[in-house]
């Protein structure tokens, strides 16, 4: 059941962002979370006892419905420390590095597309899709122990699609399983296959859906979970509830990015063809060019948004944190290099994350710098967690 806004005195949002196998370095960081929370109150305290919503895109979108789902107990499906182990149990099978195609391989299969002639995406999802339904069966939106919201876009449509649990409670035809959300949400163009699905209502009225990657409405979450919250707290207030001093903090948790990695210049990309901005070449050391940029544009531009409210809120900008490495790699900084070594590699680069110093965007750069006097990511994690138990305290009290 999802928190009373109305016996709160702060309002509590965590957000994943996008990043394919990368959503181990976020996993990592829950975990940590996670065990701080069960130090202060418990072993049974769960990540979603404590947030009134959860945002996740696309991987992100994954790892919110592991830590929401009801198992049978009505327990959360995943304890945050297991879900590190099913990306590295299960990413393999998911992105199997043998259907990794090679540059060259990569310009035929377009060509043979231009042709007419059958390609399809690098993966065809049906792992995914199996092991998705595997474990949610047909759990739906409504049934989440907290909040969520997780976009996507819907390629017929050409609009994006935000799942939210307050519109699944309101209207059956957006209480679509958890599993088919999942599975649209991740479908990232090129790498796995578009999704269809259709819901239903009581009066045989009907819904569909044609969806891909939820980041490409928005692979930072942020900014679309803090809407949510706020537009059902102006609703309460509507109903009579006071909403005066209700503060608000922020968990938003980055997959990484390769900024430091420099791909990509004014003069080099200005010879590229329709196809070098698509594929990846062998001079940008792996990814898609414009997957790269627009990832990059949306999550920062979120993070903007959302470090520019904060600071401009009194008493309110350690309130904002946003965990994230922008100095991934080589192979750490694909979305589907899932080979053993790289995975421990990211395994290892989420816990590095925990030791670094709290991290700004700098705006000129767009690139994060510490911040002297505020800690480790650690040690602002395990502030964050004492926040988190003070207000679930106070709530129960009231």
């Amino acid at each position: 059941m999802a928190p009373d806004l109305a016996k709160a005195k702060m309002l509590t949002v965590l957000t994943i962002d996008g990043g394919g196998i990368r959503g181990i370095i976020p996993s990592v960081l829950l975990g940590f979370l996670e065990s701080k929370l069960q130090e202060l109150d418990g072993p049974k305290a769960r990540i979603a006892n404590y947030f009134d919503i959860i945002g996740g895109t696309s991987t992100g979108g994954l790892v919110t419905t592991m830590l929401t789902a009801p198992n049978q107990d009505n327990r959360p499906l995943f304890a945050a420390k297991d879900i590190t182990k099913f990306y590295l149990d299960e990413s393999p099978k998911i992105f199997p590095q043998s259907r990794q195609p090679s540059f060259e391989s990569l310009i035929m299969a377009r060509m043979l597309s231009y042709l007419g002639m059958k390609t399809g995406p690098t993966y065809d999802g049906k792992y995914l899709q199996s092991r998705t339904n595997e474990l949610l069966g047909d759990l739906t939106l409504k049934q989440t122990l907290t909040r969520v919201i997780i976009p996507t876009f819907d390629v017929k449509l050409l609009q994006p699609v935000i799942f939210s649990t307050n519109d699944a409670i309101l209207n059956d035809l957006k209480n679509a399983r958890l599993a088919d959300i999942c599975i649209g949400t991740t479908a990232a163009p090129t790498y796995l296959p578009a999704h269809y699905f259709e819901t239903g209502n009581a009066e045989g009225n009907t819904k569909i859906y044609h969806l891909i990657d939820g980041g490409i409405a928005a692979i930072n979450p942020t900014l679309l979970a803090i809407s949510e919250i706020m537009k059902e707290l102006l609703m309460q207030e509507n109903a009579g509830y006071s909403i005066e001093n209700k503060r608000m903090l922020v968990v938003s948790l980055g997959t990484g990015g390769a900024k430091y990695a420099v791909k990509y210049t004014a003069p080099a990309v200005s010879k590229w063809s329709k196809l070098d901005w698509v594929l990846s070449r062998p001079i940008t050391k792996g990814g898609s060019p414009l997957y790269d940029i627009y990832s990059d544009a949306g999550a920062d531009m979120i993070d903007i948004h959302v470090s520019t409210l904060f600071q401009a809120l009194r008493n309110c900008e350690d309130k904002y944190l946003r965990i994230q490495d922008d100095t991934l790699t080589g192979d750490a900084s694909l979305v589907d290099k899932a080979t053993e070594k790289n995975l421990f590699r990211l395994e290892d680069i989420g816990k590095e994350l925990l030791k670094k110093p709290v991290s700004r965007v700098n705006l000129e750069t767009g690139r994060f710098e510490k911040i002297e006097g505020e800690g480790t990511n650690e040690e602002a994690l395990a502030n964050f967690a004492k926040l988190l138990v003070e207000e679930r305290k106070f709530r129960q009290n009231q």
